[in-house]
């Protein structure tokens, strides 16, 4: 109540006084929430940056299996090549040979079996003793017996499940650093919901998307510590 002698302009002056002191002094209320929003930013702002962080880490990953198979697959594709000029030198020998034989050139023949390749020469000498020229039943030339075997195209079959592998390891470093992103545009979500909230001086309202933002946030949370890390 206004005491006696007081006038308006001074029982105004009070009531703006304790507006102020009203206005200025947050309730506990407000106070709890805007700490537990101060956490949720701090928490998403470092969450979104390890997702980044660990997003750009697989990416490069990826990057790189992609290229070491690449590089196996080059490797592959010298090795085939390479064969192919053998099989042709072997094949186009073994004509000249066979020629010879049949000719009765044996000395010429002989020259022939001097300059197979050396892998070639243990399946030739063994379908040499076949009788191939009278034996019908012989294979249909060295490439075609069990001992013939191409050291290269081994070692190109190896490459290739190899390169296989790497280009397989690639695909899930993509995959996971694709998990990373959606996780740090979940989190960014987070951060428009805290925007909104603070829009809202409505309790129940403002308190919803609070605790809508801290049920996000642990959920990016967990996915992020599920994630294979770099």
């Amino acid at each position: 109540m206004p005491e006696a002698g007081e006038t308006s302009i001074e029982i105004a002056q009070k009531l703006c006084e304790k507006n102020e002191k009203k206005t200025s002094r947050p309730s506990r209320f407000e106070f709890y929430i805007e700490i537990l929003e101060v956490i949720i930013l701090a928490l998403v702002a470092v969450g979104t940056a390890y997702s980044g962080y660990q997003a750009a880490q697989w990416d490069g990953l990826q990057t790189e299996f992609y290229a070491e198979s690449n590089m196996l697959t080059v490797k592959v594709n010298g090795l085939i090549l390479s064969e192919g000029q053998d099989a042709i030198y072997n094949t186009n020998t073994a004509n000249a040979w066979l020629n010879a034989k049949m000719q009765g050139f044996e000395q010429i023949a002989e020259f022939y079996e001097q300059h197979f390749l050396p892998e070639f020469k243990i399946p030739l000498d063994a379908w040499i003793k076949l009788d191939p020229i009278n034996n019908s039943q012989a294979p249909f030339g060295p490439r075609y017996m069990p001992e013939y075997h191409s050291s290269k195209m081994e070692e190109a079959n190896n490459l290739t499940e190899e390169a296989l592998a790497k280009f397989n390891e690639g695909t899930k470093a993509r995959s996971t650093a694709d998990d990373y992103i959606r996780t740090t545009v979940f989190l960014a979500t987070v951060l428009v919901i805290m925007a909104i909230s603070q829009r809202f001086e409505i309790k129940s309202i403002r308190t919803g998307l609070i605790i809508l933002s801290f049920g996000m946030l642990s959920f990016g949370i967990l996915s992020l510590f599920m994630l294979p890390r770099i």
